[in-house]
């Protein structure tokens, strides 16, 4: 019986150049009905399209005939045969999350909210739960379509669904993506021994099928792979993670030092609130702030600029500073703003050049150039300067400027992961002055999805108002999922 995947092939070719496959389906002419040339279409009816029965001979439209009969029989089932029961899935002594937690994540793989699916399955993992039976399927199905490039949100699957997830892997081919992680990717505990010296990579590929050994992602895995291994490894250990940065930096091409630079920007953070950078890092990405790729060099400055004490904060501190001041005036204090000159070449080495947020702003340049030292600029500079806490000074009135130190503060407590500052701003955009342009509303659809849950619960944000914004509204609507989304993880799950 020829599969689904010969008339496939059979529809790519084309008719004209390929036979269509005979497909033994009940109901359809046996072998003995094809023409005398062997083929399963037969041009020579009477008019060219059909035969005996209404049954059509144009090898097109057999192939498509053939095609619906095929896709009713497949989800018809097939004649009962003889079968060994599956094995059973293993033990996950981890408790279900609640059925209202479950029933959170089916509606997150629906299409509602589905960019927060990653916190959701952080968070079960933080809490020790895994995912419900029920939805597995479509996790899975889910990071099949995302890709091999996603290897952090597999790793979490992995994780969240445990024993019962590979089972299932193992029924479907579509899902192999799951046998093909490494222990290092699917647990989030990599072994820091490679075997090799750090940075070295042997040649040559791994071989479907074969066992994955400590180490093998690094060494043998693509880049996805690669990736999984050193967040793993970042997680466990941040120390050889960047001795193995290090290591590999000069052979690496740009797109892998990218790759290395946004692990350690993912990374966990061993201080609550804080980047995941250590100040053992710094010495790494001030040299990587003079590679030729303007890519890495404006990682490492974005990352610089987001680790607590770090030289390049301090130079863009001072930067801020000269641009903007706080004034007395009769109906209290405003700020001013006075762009800098230009792009010097220290401001171009710490990331910040004509173009480097080309795609991210339309902005003119003296406006850009203003907006990008702020969202570089550690949040501390503003409140030891002003002598002001964080809601007070984005209230302060500061005329056309506002949308800019809107966004760029927005960028910045994001990065630094300040909540003081992501609650003032989003306080500010409630109850004060709303977003009014694109840029403010994509970064208070941001600061939502960073922001402490808490803000969507009892005594939080206030509102929506009537008339408020959609931008508004909507990062309500997202603060009160998300905090509705942790308390039933947080919920008595044991009969789930």
């Amino acid at each position: 019986m020829s599969t689904w995947q010969d008339l496939v092939t059979a529809s790519l070719i084309g008719t004209e150049r390929a036979e269509v496959p005979a497909t033994r389906i009940p109901g359809w002419p046996a072998a003995e009905a094809l023409g005398p040339d062997g083929r399963a279409g037969h041009p020579a009816s009477q008019d060219g399209l059909s035969g005996q029965d209404g049954l059509s001979w144009d090898p097109a439209a057999l192939l498509l005939d053939q095609a619906a009969l095929l896709t009713v029989a497949r989800r018809a089932g097939r004649t009962a045969d003889e079968a060994e029961p599956l094995a059973a899935a293993g033990p996950d002594p981890r408790p279900v999350a609640s059925p209202a937690a479950g029933e959170r994540l089916a509606r997150i793989l629906r299409g509602d909210h589905p960019d927060l699916l990653a916190e959701w399955l952080r968070a079960a993992a933080a809490r020790g739960l895994r995912a419900p039976a029920q939805v597995l399927p479509a996790l899975l199905d889910r990071c099949r379509r995302a890709g091999p490039a996603d290897s952090g949100l597999r790793r979490l699957v992995a994780e969240a669904g445990g024993a019962r997830a590979r089972w299932l892997a193992g029924l479907n081919p579509d899902w192999k993506w799951l046998a093909d992680l490494s222990p290092d990717q699917a647990t989030g505990a990599a072994d820091a021994g490679t075997g090799e010296e750090p940075g070295q990579r042997t040649t040559g590929a791994r071989q479907p099928g074969d066992a994955w050994q400590p180490g093998d992602a690094w060494r043998l895995g693509d880049i996805g792979q690669r990736r999984g291994y050193l967040a793993a490894l970042r997680a466990g250990d941040p120390g050889a993670a960047r001795d193995l940065i290090a290591a590999s930096w000069a052979a690496a091409s740009a797109s892998e030092r990218v790759m290395f630079l946004r692990v350690l920007a993912d990374a966990p953070s061993l201080v609550p609130d804080q980047p995941g950078l250590m100040p053992e890092d710094e010495r790494l990405l001030e040299a990587a702030l003079d590679d030729r790729a303007e890519d890495v060099h404006g990682w490492a400055g974005y990352l610089l600029a987001t680790l607590p004490g770090s030289a390049l904060g301090q130079r863009m501190a001072a930067r801020a500073l000269r641009s903007v001041a706080v004034r007395a005036g009769t109906q209290g204090s405003y700020l001013v703003v006075r762009p800098p000159a230009g792009y010097d070449p220290a401001l171009r080495r710490d990331g910040i050049s004509p173009g480097a947020a080309a795609g991210r702003t339309s902005l003119a340049e003296p406006t850009r150039l203003v907006l990008e030292i702020v969202a570089r600029t550690p949040l501390r500079t503003w409140a030891d300067a002003f002598k002001m806490a964080p809601s007070a000074i984005v209230a302060l009135g500061s005329g056309t400027w506002a949308p800019v130190l809107f966004t760029g503060w927005s960028r910045a407590a994001i990065a630094q992961r300040d909540q003081e500052w992501m609650a003032g701003l989003i306080n500010e955009a409630v109850s004060g002055r709303p977003p009014g342009t694109s840029s403010e509303n994509e970064a208070l659809s941001q600061l939502a999805r960073r922001a402490d849950p808490a803000l969507g619960g009892p005594g939080g944000v206030p509102g929506p108002e009537p008339g408020v914004p959609a931008a508004v509204r909507n990062a309500i609507t997202v603060l009160r999922f998300r905090y509705d989304m942790l308390k039933e993880l947080d919920d008595d799950h044991s009969d789930g």
